[in-house]
Parts: structure tokens; sequence; C-alpha cells
């Protein structure tokens, strides 16, 4: 009995084959039996250029339209300009919004400080802008090149803010393109809103592991604790936070 627990626990990707099992008329002395054939993967092409999506991605944007975007607060159509393949914060316009909502996925994305990000005005704009999954948990963009421009590590460059530090500043230099890939679990509530499971994001900064794993702690706020609020899927929102932060090569896997 033992070992047929254990098994069922480790195959659980194959739930509906284990279910269909008679596992005590198993002969656990072959290898066969822990051999899986009628179960198959399906195929996804990768880009033969790396960080581009593959074949079964989602293209939010490629450089060219701004159609799958609209100002987060009015739904209106996208104020940020739209250059170079690339498009960027139009000062004091507001947040960027996906018109599509979405929960569990992979998210490609590229962005890049502006130049002179710390010659801002205000420290806090310098290269500051966020990437919101469901609307509500922000994965913070910053200037923090070398940590020229100091800020608290939770709200630096690739931190949850206010929640998650990240392991290492992974940043390139203001005027350089950086990544993020990110890999978002969706929190799951019960019927009486109380949290079932919560988020939880891994994140790569320009290939290197920044955030494992992470459980976040609610929704984002600038005073006061996180907390949760019942919900389902959302938009991806780019934040305008006073800095001309620019973005190109946006691609999501829903999963």
């Amino acid at each position: 009995m033992k070992k047929i627990l254990f098994y069922f626990c480790f195959l659980t990707s194959y739930e509906i084959h284990a279910q269909e099992t008679d596992w005590s008329k198993k002969d656990w002395k072959k290898h066969e039996t822990t051999e899986f054939w009628d179960v198959k993967p399906k195929f996804v092409t990768p880009s033969p250029i790396v960080g581009n999506a593959p074949s079964d991605a989602k293209v939010l944007f490629d450089g060219k339209s701004m159609d799958g975007w609209v100002m987060a607060k009015d739904k209106s159509e996208s104020k940020w300009k739209l250059e170079n393949g690339s498009m960027t914060i139009a000062l004091h316009s507001g947040d960027l919004a996906t018109k599509e909502k979405f929960g569990d996925c992979q998210l490609h994305i590229e962005f890049k400080i502006p130049v002179d990000a710390k010659k801002s005005p205000n420290r806090d704009d310098a290269g500051n802008s966020g990437i919101f999954l469901q609307e509500r948990y922000e994965l913070q963009i910053f200037d923090s090149f070398q940590d020229e421009v100091p800020l608290y590590s939770n709200g630096q460059c690739g931190s949850i803010y206010k929640q998650g530090i990240p392991m290492v500043n992974a940043c390139s230099k203001p005027g350089d393109w950086n990544t993020f890939d990110i890999l978002y679990t969706a929190p799951k509530f019960r019927q009486n809103g109380s949290v079932e499971k919560p988020a939880y994001i891994t994140v790569l900064h320009n290939g290197i592991f920044i955030l494992n794993h992470f459980e976040i702690q609610g929704t984002i706020q600038y005073i006061g604790s996180p907390q949760y609020e019942p919900h389902g899927k959302a938009p991806i929102v780019l934040q305008g936070h006073g800095s001309e932060v620019s973005f190109r090569n946006i691609w999501i896997r829903e999963i």
C-alpha cells in the first residue's frame, strides 16, 4: 500500500490515468509498472531566436501595434508612444493594461530604463515602473543598476513591491535592455472568499534567478500590510510612474 500511495503522489501530472488504473494488480517488480506510454506532452516549437515567442505563445506586443492594450483607468486607446519597435511611457498618461485577462502564466517582457534616469528631479521616479500580474501583484521596475540610486530593498528592481527582495541585483545599465521571464501561479479562493492557495511567482532577470517560487502575500500596498481579495482572471498592467521606461517583445503562455 505504501508503494501504491508513493507512486500515485509522484505521478500527479497523470492524475486521470492514475484514477483509471487498478494499482493493486500491478507487478511492482517490473520496470514497466512505472512507465506511461499513452500520455504525451503536446509539441511546442521554440523560437530560433532566444527570448522570442515559442509556437504556443500569445504575442502581446510585437513592436508594430498596440491594439491589444488600453489605458487602465478608463479603457481608452493607448496614449503611450510607439516608436522604433518599442512602446514608451508617456508621462502623466497613466497605466497601460492588456485587453485580455489572464491567470496562471509564463510571461516574457523586455524593458529599458532611460539613460538619464538617475538625474530625475524626484529620486523615486528614477526608472520607476512595474508589471502588475492580475492588476494587483507588482514586480517592480526601477533604476537599480549598481545601486547608484539607493532605494529600500523591497522596492528595488526585481522586487515584489514592499513584499519580496530579489536574491541578487541583475540590472543592466540604463539605456540597455533588460528581460524578465516570469512564472506566475494565480491565487485560488474558496466560495466564502478566503484564500485556498496564495499566488506564487518565480522570476529570471536577464537570465539570472532572482525570485524562487515566492509566495505573494496579497495585493500591493504602499502603506500598510498586503491582503487578499477574491478575484478571477485579470489584465496585465504596466505602470506609468514618472519615468519614460520602454517595453518590447512581450509574450505570454497560459498554463
